[in-house]
């Protein structure tokens, strides 16, 4: 027979209440006892009761996360490993994480965060894949439910956040391209309301302006940041008359498209043609050639993250609203100095 908080109690002589306080960590339970009932719990096997404790505390002990993508399987090495780095977090401070997908901008995706809240199945919410004018931030803020976010919006200010430096990543970048002769430098996209496209392409812009160079509007390409859009549009700039030398792609999946199609039309990636991405997942490492990119630690900033909606849910003070990830520079064979 399970052993019950009453059984507890009895043996210790003190009163299901105090014994239920201690082994919930409030203020007002004396050092020493708290001491004797963790003792007695782990010595006679007391599992507390985890709807009970939820209950009493009046939370869900949960977080979530939404995976914002319209397919019905995701493959994106970047989701991988945010996600992994939820999981770890979430199980180092004791809480569960909720995890389901909806896409972006979708009724089901409002639904499902309505449901979430309204219901209280969580006491705070991740974000990633922020957009310009974001409706998930909006409404957050407006029912007081703790959220943190990758990324930033002109409401940053109002809620935590960690942004990585993609604008000045970008076009760092675009310096190492021009440096080792590539000129005609494209870049593929994504959708204009994400804040992603929108910083990356500021440091594409800032990194041609810099280099003296003028913004050529056929060589602007939108993808949605999977390899087979990076194949595609790739493949449309590299048959235009006048081709670019150099291709960066705004994540290592579309990198990867462009790869793949340059390949096709025999081209040597590293001399001829430059390919960047953006990310530094594992794939880039191991193709030929190996693809330069900016790194960002993906898993690390999702720990981050979920340290810092803990410390939210719990009431503990935050030292800074937001903090600042500067990307690595990845420099590989797919950017050597051009010859010819």
């Amino acid at each position: 027979m399970a052993v019950t908080i009453r059984d507890l109690a009895e043996k210790l002589n003190l009163s299901i209440t105090t014994v239920s306080r201690a082994l919930d960590g409030y203020a007002d339970v004396a050092d020493e006892t708290r001491k004797r009932v963790v003792l007695a719990a782990r010595e006679m096997g007391y599992e507390p009761s985890f709807a009970a404790r939820q209950l009493r505390r009046k939370r869900s002990d949960a977080i979530g996360y939404i995976l914002p993508t319209s397919s019905p399987q995701f493959t994106d090495p970047f989701f991988v490993n945010f996600l992994t780095g939820l999981c770890d977090a979430s199980a180092a401070i004791q809480m569960d994480l909720m995890v389901t997908s909806c896409p972006p901008e979708s009724d089901a995706e409002r639904s499902q965060y309505r449901q979430w809240v309204q219901s209280r199945r969580i006491d705070g919410i991740v974000l990633n894949r922020i957009r310009s004018h974001d409706w998930r931030i909006d409404f957050l803020l407006e029912q007081e439910l703790p959220f943190v976010c990758l990324g930033k919006t002109e409401k940053s200010g109002l809620y935590p956040s960690i942004f990585v430096d993609e604008r000045h990543g970008f076009a760092r970048l675009v310096s190492h391209l021009t440096q080792n002769g590539y000129r005609q430098i494209a870049y593929i996209g994504t959708a204009p309301d994400l804040m992603i496209q929108q910083e990356r392409f500021a440091g594409y812009c800032l990194g041609l302006e810099q280099a003296g160079i003028l913004l050529n509007p056929d060589w602007i390409k939108e993808g949605n940041l999977t390899e087979t859009s990076g194949y595609v549009t790739a493949n449309q700039l590299l048959s235009q008359p006048s081709a670019p030398t150099a291709i960066m792609a705004c994540n290592d999946l579309m990198a990867l498209g462009a790869l793949q199609a340059a390949q096709e039309k025999g081209l040597r990636v590293g001399s001829e043609l430059a390919i960047t991405g953006f990310d530094g997942i594992k794939e880039t490492e191991y193709t030929s050639p190996p693809i330069t990119t900016l790194f960002q630690p993906t898993y690390e900033i999702a720990r981050s993250l979920t340290d810092i909606l803990g410390k939210i849910i719990n009431g503990t003070p935050l030292e800074s609203m937001s903090q600042t990830v500067e990307p690595d520079l990845l420099l590989r064979a797919s950017s050597q100095p051009r010859s010819g």
